[in-house]
């Protein structure tokens, strides 16, 4: 209890995000102020070209180190915790003894490519034709009916996340970071997750809202080794006395883009979320509805909490952070709160595109003799503006859902001539919390709604702080307002480019 002993009455709510490079856990008290943190660094491995893991004991040790480091930063005592909530990376996974919870291997991420070749020749060979007569009804079924989710079943492409393998029934359980630590944190009690990380596997029907059974037979793949899913707010028991001397309640659940969004306050249809760390994220909230798209959008379960079920669709671009850091091992800057004045000390970038691409042909075209660091580092940064530009026109042409707001995080979010580029671009205002790890304050959020710890989601939005907000900046044209005007010919020399590295290492 706590007023025992004298301790302290004030209690808290424990988060912890489970992410790529880092596991993170702060302490909040009822302004959501973080009261205490702690994180240690996740260590990637790689055993082999494309091959990129996690060790899970090293996860777990990860885990509870941070846990035990949050609160005592904070000052507090383990038994003023009134709930846990726990978000994680998405699409990382492995299997374990169901028995002594020991996993048969490593963590495989969601970033490993050891399947790439795999899925490529899936996707242009005669294994994919298992599904025409599929594709061939759902066709059909689109021209009658005129629904995007029958053309989106016919247009059935694999991914890396699609592939998993064999494993034998009986002894194993399979699941992502949040059924593993689940596991572990119950000693055993449950195999569970939640609907927003099985909606991120790639292999859960977000129209059925259960585990695909056609994926499961063309992997061979028995139901039994699947963790439940359940919602993101469902009561996942307590943690094993054992761990941290007390039992904490676990009281949410939820992937980091989603939770993310839900920490954003992103509560409403129309609202939209861009993450910007080492890849960008935009999720837009499509209500109780998963949609549909054929030109890329994902949709995902963004939460169900009580019976509200809230749907995302998201787009994605990789190497955001991966392209700053890079320039930053070319030396081309030595603090990254260098960069928006770099790019603001030049009118333009010279004539020089940058392409973030990384993983296919990222490259810069353009150079010439007076190209200096500052027109390079402006390219860099145009180019993650663009890629947003591109994403949010791709948002707005599929969805057809009116944007009412748009908050941005991540840790590129603290550079301001990207902030201020990408407002330009959108035509729209965009806003920039103060606290940057929103991942941790969305699981917070839930927790915290589902102990009374917080009561309504408008108590949560007063919480919310504001750093700064961009307000585009154009050049009139006719009288109307026409932000980004000039950089129409910028993003077309950019488009170019792009297409240009999309080609190179095709045969010639």
């Amino acid at each position: 209890h706590p007023c025992r002993n004298g301790f302290n009455k004030e209690t808290f709510i424990l988060s912890v995000d489970v992410g790529t490079t880092s596991i993170r856990c702060h302490v909040y008290d009822k302004e959501a102020n973080i009261r205490g943190l702690c994180s240690t660094e996740v260590v990637l491995l790689y055993p082999e070209v494309g091959h990129v893991e996690m060790d899970p004991d090293e996860l777990w040790r990860g885990f509870i180190t941070v846990v035990k480091g949050a609160v005592q930063d904070a000052g507090a005592h383990m038994h003023q915790i009134e709930a846990l909530g726990i978000s994680t990376q998405r699409g990382t996974i492995t299997t374990w003894n169901r028995t002594t919870g020991v996993p048969f291997h490593n963590f495989i991420t969601w970033q490993d490519q050891r399947a790439a070749d795999l899925v490529k020749s899936w996707n242009r060979s005669c294994t994919m034709k298992v599904s025409l007569c599929i594709i061939y009804v759902m066709k059909t079924l689109y021209f009658l009916s005129r629904q995007k989710r029958c053309l989106a079943a016919s247009l059935i492409v694999f991914s890396t996340q699609h592939v998993t393998f064999p494993v034998a029934e009986g002894n194993c359980c399979f699941g992502t970071i949040d059924s593993w630590l689940l596991f572990k944190l119950t000693k055993g009690l449950i195999h569970v997750t939640d609907y927003s990380n099985a909606s991120s596997t790639g292999i859960f029907d977000t129209y059925q809202m259960c585990w695909s059974g056609f994926f499961c037979s063309l992997f061979s793949l028995p139901i039994s080794i699947f963790p439940k899913v359940v919602n993101t707010d469902h009561d996942f028991g307590s943690t094993d006395p054992s761990i941290f001397g007390v039992s904490i309640p676990i009281k949410s659940v939820i992937a980091d883009q989603q939770a993310a969004m839900f920490g954003e306050c992103c509560f409403d249809v129309g609202d939209v979320k861009i993450t910007m760390g080492t890849g960008t994220f935009m999720d837009i909230n499509t209500g109780s509805k998963p949609h549909t798209s054929v030109a890329g959008l994902y949709p995902l379960v963004g939460w169900k909490i009580g019976s509200e079920l809230v749907y995302l669709a998201e787009g994605s671009s990789a190497d955001t952070g991966t392209a700053i850091k890079w320039a930053q091992e070319l030396e081309l800057f030595s603090d990254v709160q260098e960069t928006s004045a770099m790019a603001y000390s030049v009118s333009d970038s010279d004539g020089v595109c940058f392409v973030p691409s990384f993983s296919a042909c990222a490259s810069l075209m353009g150079l010439k003799p007076s190209t200096t660091k500052c027109h390079l580092i402006r390219a860099i940064l145009e180019s993650i503006a663009f890629r947003n530009k591109q994403l949010y026109d791709t948002m707005l042409r599929e969805t057809r859902i009116p944007i009412t707001r748009i908050r941005v995080d991540g840790g590129v979010s603290s550079n301001d001539f990207v902030m201020q580029l990408t407002a330009d671009l959108f035509g729209k205002k965009v806003t920039r919390p103060q606290h940057c790890e929103m991942s941790c304050l969305g699981a917070a959020f839930v927790a915290g709604l589902g102990t009374g710890f917080w009561r309504t989601r408008e108590e949560l939005k007063k919480l919310q702080s504001t750093d700064e907000v961009f307000v585009p900046q154009g050049l009139p044209k006719g009288g109307a307002y026409c932000p980004g005007r000039e950089y129409i010919p910028v993003i077309q020399s950019w488009e170019s480019a792009l297409r240009r590295s999309m080609n190179w290492y095709g045969k010639p």
